[in-house]
């Protein structure tokens, strides 16, 4: 898997690449859900969360 974990680092590792990963973190990680939101909405947005969280890990892993 090293390969594919350098190319997400080389892929996010430029401008577009950070300001790509900026947004996805704005609009997963740091988005609250006020306290109607539906289960389906959380468990959607957890899922986001997740994808988001799994691509920093792989440009992590890459840059190592």
């Amino acid at each position: 898997m090293n390969e594919i974990e350098q190319n997400y680092a080389r892929t996010f590792s430029t401008a577009a690449g950070a300001a790509v990963m900026q947004h996805l973190r704005r609009t997963t990680i740091e988005r609250v859900l006020g306290p109607n939101a539906s289960d389906a909405e959380l468990r959607g947005l957890e899922s986001q969360r997740a994808l988001v969280h799994m691509i920093e890990n792989m440009i992590s892993r890459g840059r190592k």
